[in-house]
C-alpha cells in the first residue's frame, strides 16, 4: 500500500511537470513494477503488454472513426446538418440555439470527438446567432454544451477507450449512449425554450428559411444520415462487429467526399495527419494505463477503495454522487482520455463491488466527463471556444454553460433512477 501511494504522489509529480499522460503512467508502472520484481519480469510486463493491446482488433475503432469523422469535417457536413436544423426551428425564438444542438448531435454521430464538434460548430453557428442578434451567453454556451455531445453520442472514442480499458463490449456501449444522447439533447433544447421564453432578448426567432431552400438542406445531409444510420443500426441488428461498421463508415464517407467534390490533395493531408496524430496520442495512453494498471493491482490500493466505499455504506445514488464530484474536480485539469486511462484502475472494482453494471457505469461515467468539458476552471471545450471567439470573456461562456450543467445533472439523475434509459437497446441488440 505505501509503494502504491508513492508511486500515485510521484504519478501526479510527472503531471504537474507536463510529462504526457501516457508517458507518466509508463513510467510509473514500470518502475512499480520493478520494485515488486525484477528487471526481467518488469521489460517483460512492458513489452508484453503493449504487444497485447496493439494486436486487438477491437482498438481499431478508434482509427477509423477518427477517419470517418475528419472526413465529415472538410465536407462541410457541419454547416449542412446546421442549415437542415434551422429549417426546422430557426423561426422558433431560440431556434438557431436548438438547431446548434442539433447541429452538434448530428456532427458528433460522425466525429465521436467533443472537441472538434465545439470548434466545428462554433465556426458555423456562433457568426449565424451574432447576426440575429443573440446575447453572447447563450450562443457560446450552447455551442460549449452542445458539443460535449461528441463523447456520448456513438460513434464515441470515449466509449471505445472505456471499453478497451474495461474489457467490455464497445458495441453495447456505442448503443448505450444512443438513448441518453437523444435524451440530453432534448433537455438541452428544453433549457434554451426555458431560458428565451423568461428572457425573450436573449434568443430571438431567426428569418423563416424558404421552403426550397429547407428542402436543399434536407437533401444535402442525407448521405451523412444514411452513413450513419448503417453504422450504428448495423451494430444494433448484428450485422457489423464495431470494428467492421468503423471501416464501412470510414469508406462510405470517403466515398460522399469524393461525390461531393470536397477533397484535395491538401485536405487528405490535414485529415491523415489529423487522424495520425490523435490515434497516437489515445494509443500511448492505453498502453500506458495497460502497463500501470497491473502495478496498482499489486499494491491493493483498488480493493482497500471499494472495501472503504462499501464500509461508507452511502449506497448506489451516494456513491455515484461522490464519483460525480470527483471526476468534476479531476476534470478541472485533465482531458477526458487522461481521465479515464487514470482512474479507472482504481474505480472500476469499486463499481464492480457495488454490483453496478459496467455498460451502465461507462455512460454514467461519459456524462460526468461531459460536464468536466464545460465545467470552471478550466473546462476544456470553454477554452477550445475562447480561442474562436477571443473578444467574449471567459466569464461569459461560463455563465452560458450554467443552465446547460444543471440539464447534465437531470440527466445523471435521470440514469441512476432508470437505468435502463442506458441498457435497453445493448440488452435487445442482435434480437
Amino acid at each position: 500500500m505505501t509503494i502504491g501511494l508513492i508511486a500515485l504522489a510521484a504519478l501526479a509529480v510527472l503531471l504537474l511537470v507536463r510529462v504526457p499522460v501516457g508517458i507518466a503512467m509508463i513510467i510509473v508502472g514500470f518502475f512499480g513494477t520493478l520494485v515488486f520484481t525484477n528487471p526481467t519480469a518488469a521489460f517483460a510486463t512492458m513489452t508484453g503488454e503493449t504487444i497485447e493491446l496493439a494486436m486487438k482488433l477491437e482498438i481499431m475503432v478508434i482509427p477509423f472513426f477518427l477517419l470517418m469523422g475528419n472526413l465529415a469535417g472538410v465536407c462541410g457536413l457541419s454547416r449542412d446538418l446546421f442549415d437542415v436544423a434551422n429549417a426546422l426551428l430557426g423561426r422558433m425564438r431560440g431556434g438557431l440555439a436548438s438547431a446548434t444542438v442539433i447541429g452538434c448531435g448530428g456532427f458528433a454521430a460522425l466525429s465521436g470527438s467533443s472537441v472538434a464538434a465545439a470548434v466545428t460548430m462554433g465556426k458555423v453557428a456562433i457568426p449565424q446567432m451574432n447576426r440575429f442578434g443573440y446575447d453572447d451567453r447563450l450562443a457560446t454556451g450552447v455551442v460549449a454544451a452542445g458539443g460535449t455531445l461528441g463523447i456520448l453520442i456513438p460513434p464515441s472514442a470515449g466509449f471505445a477507450v472505456y471499453g478497451i480499458l474495461t474489457e467490455q463490449s464497445i458495441g453495447k456501449l456505442f448503443l448505450a449512449g444512443v438513448l441518453p444522447g437523444i435524451l440530453l439533447m432534448t433537455l438541452f433544447i428544453l433549457v434554451i425554450m426555458i431560458v428565451t421564453a423568461i428572457w425573450p432578448h436573449l434568443g430571438p426567432a431567426a428569418a423563416v428559411m424558404p421552403r426550397r431552400e429547407r428542402m436543399q438542406a434536407v437533401f444535402r445531409s442525407l448521405p451523412f444520415i444514411l452513413v450513419v444510420l448503417t453504422t450504428i443500426g448495423g451494430i444494433y441488428l448484428g450485422v457489423f462487429t464495431p470494428m467492421e461498421s468503423a471501416g464501412v463508415g470510414a469508406i462510405a464517407t470517403f466515398f460522399v467526399a469524393l461525390w461531393r467534390r470536397s477533397l484535395s490533395w491538401s485536405r487528405i493531408r490535414l485529415v491523415l495527419v489529423e487522424t495520425t496524430t490523435t490515434t497516437a496520442m489515445i494509443y500511448i495512453i492505453l498502453i500506458g494505463a495497460s502497463i500501470f494498471t497491473p502495478f496498482l493491482a499489486r499494491t491493493g490500493i483498488p480493493s482497500a477503495l471499494s472495501a472503504a466505499m462499501l464500509d461508507l455504506e452511502l449506497g448506489v445514488f451516494g456513491s455515484m454522487m461522490l464519483l460525480m464530484v470527483a471526476y468534476l474536480i479531476l476534470g478541472t485539469f485533465l482531458d477526458g482520455f487522461a481521465l479515464l486511462a487514470l482512474t479507472l484502475p482504481i474505480v472500476f472494482p469499486v463499481i464492480v463491488s457495488l454490483g453496478l453494471d459496467p455498460i451502465w457505469f461507462g455512460v454514467f461515467m461519459v456524462v460526468v466527463l461531459e460536464m468536466a468539458l464545460i465545467s470552471p476552471p478550466v473546462g476544456m471545450n470553454v477554452f477550445v471556444l475562447k480561442s474562436i471567439v477571443p473578444d467574449i470573456s471567459l466569464s461569459h461562456i461560463y455563465t452560458g454553460t450554467l443552465p446547460f450543467l444543471l440539464a447534465m445533472i437531470v440527466l445523471i439523475v435521470l440514469l441512476v433512477l432508470w437505468p435502463d434509459i442506458a441498457l435497453f437497446l445493448p440488452e435487445t441488440m442482435g434480437r
